[in-house]
């Protein structure tokens, strides 16, 4: 036998702890008694009290507290195999918001169109629970699971490479940070999409995509770009471009897609790569991948658990009570028994 709660079994503690002050409360009635008069009078008063039921509600008592507290306790013993089904799907979405997905080979730009296709994306999960991860060169969670859409819209909306200071790509630490934002509570199946344009500036990637597949994450990854390269422009401030990032020798930087890296990342995690295009229909495919996911079951698997026997130990710590209670509280006075005391209460009343 285990017990789920063992540290309740100190409170046993309280039954022997009980049976002192029902005695101690027992022998200060019976003092209190004695005083009223003589012990015949007394005796003569008390000859219906009944005197055993009272010592058996007692044990009873006793005994259904122990039974609750061993209930409690939650007793286990044997076991039995379940199905687990898992249902629906958590998405956490990874969103590349460095520098260079402001290039303008997809119009308005890359982020702007990530974003819009997030947005879309969110429309059409039909409740499933999504959250949003922003990444450069750092990373964190910009709004945790979710299915309250309205609000992750305005979150959304909010991200820019303003979001982090930190310069880069890095792709690993936001597979590391979208793992963090899993509700393992729930039994669904748990999805990473990467929106990036793959430039990739750490190594990590490739190890962080087997960790989350090992852990049963589907990575999808949406590259967006193209592998002739953009250049990435630099606003004023008033919002308008007043030229193109450089590098030490002023040459100007062409930010291209990295596909390659987005494939590998999303073969080792068992789902698929997009390259965005221009009508969209990436999304659409990603969206049906992710709906039959929701629909199928996806990974049932057997679990085995220890049975519960609290439900043994509450009905005999109720039957206690049910008997302790239906104990008459006097008993019917035995005519002899009776004519006896009184000879003798009469007998002292007239020696005196």
């Amino acid at each position: 036998m285990t017990f789920a709660n063992p540290i309740i079994l100190w409170a046993l503690l309280l039954v022997p702890l009980a049976l002192l002050f029902l005695r101690w409360a027992e022998y200060k009635r019976k003092s209190a008694i004695k005083k009223l008069g003589t012990p015949s009078l007394i005796q003569r008063l008390s000859l219906s009290v009944n005197w055993t039921g009272r010592k058996w509600q007692t044990r009873l008592w006793l005994i259904a507290l122990a039974l609750s507290l061993i209930a409690l306790a939650r007793p286990q013993w044997g076991s039995e195999v379940q199905v687990v089904e898992q249902e629906g799907v958590q998405v956490m979405v990874a969103l590349d918001v460095s520098k260079s997905m402001l290039a303008q080979d997809i119009k308005p730009d890359r982020l702007t169109r990530a974003k819009m296709e997030i947005s879309d994306l969110m429309k059409k999960l039909e409740g499933d629970e999504i959250g949003l991860v922003l990444f450069s060169g750092a990373s964190f969670i910009q709004f945790p699971l979710t299915n309250d859409y309205a609000t992750a819209h305005t979150f959304l909306e909010s991200a820019s490479p303003n979001s982090i200071s930190r310069p880069g790509t890095e792709i690993g630490e936001a597979i590391r940070t979208a793992m963090s934002g899993f509700d393992d509570a729930h039994n669904s199946q748990r999805v990473i999409v990467i929106v990036t344009d793959g430039e990739n500036h750490q190594a990590d990637a490739i190890t962080e995509a087997k960790k989350a597949a090992n852990d049963g994450v589907l990575i999808y990854t949406i590259g967006f770009g193209s592998s002739e390269g953009e250049p990435i422009p630099e606003y004023g401030t008033d919002g308008r471009i007043i030229g193109y990032k450089t590098d030490e020798n002023g040459e100007t930087i062409l930010s291209r897609l990295d596909e390659a890296t987005l494939q590998e990342i999303a073969e080792i995690g068992h789902g698929e790569y997009y390259q965005a295009a221009a009508d969209g229909s990436e999304l659409n495919a990603l969206v049906s991948d992710l709906t039959n996911l929701q629909s199928a079951q996806l990974e049932s698997r057997f679990e085995i658990t220890k049975i519960e026997r609290f439900q043994i130990f509450l009905a005999g710590a109720v039957l206690a009570l049910m008997i302790a209670e239906s104990i008459p509280a006097q008993v019917q006075v035995n005519r002899k028994r009776e004519k006896s005391t009184n000879f003798l209460f009469f007998a002292e009343r007239k020696n005196r």
